[in-house]
C-alpha cells in the first residue's frame, strides 16, 4: 500500500458498544403511549414512532444489552 493511500481512522473504523437507542422523534404526552413490554404508561406521547418502553423496562433493556467491558 502506498503511503499516500493511508488514512486516519474515523468513528466508522472503531469498534465500540453503542448506547441504547432512544425512540427517535420523541413526542410529549398526554396521552401517553403504553409500554410494549409490560403495558404500563411510558414517558412518551402516543404519537411517538418506534418501540416505546416504560422507565423500568428501558432500564432493564439497557442492562441486558450493556457491554461487559
Amino acid at each position: 500500500m502506498d503511503q499516500t493511500e493511508q488514512h486516519a481512522p474515523d468513528s466508522s473504523d472503531l469498534s465500540y458498544c453503542p448506547a441504547p437507542a432512544a425512540p427517535a422523534g420523541r413526542v410529549a404526552g398526554p396521552p401517553y403511549a403504553d409500554c410494549v413490554e409490560c403495558g404500563k404508561p411510558t414517558e412518551y406521547g402516543v404519537a411517538t414512532p418506534g418501540v416505546v418502553l416504560c422507565p423500568v423496562c428501558e432500564w432493564q433493556d439497557a442492562q441486558r444489552t450493556a457491554c461487559s467491558g
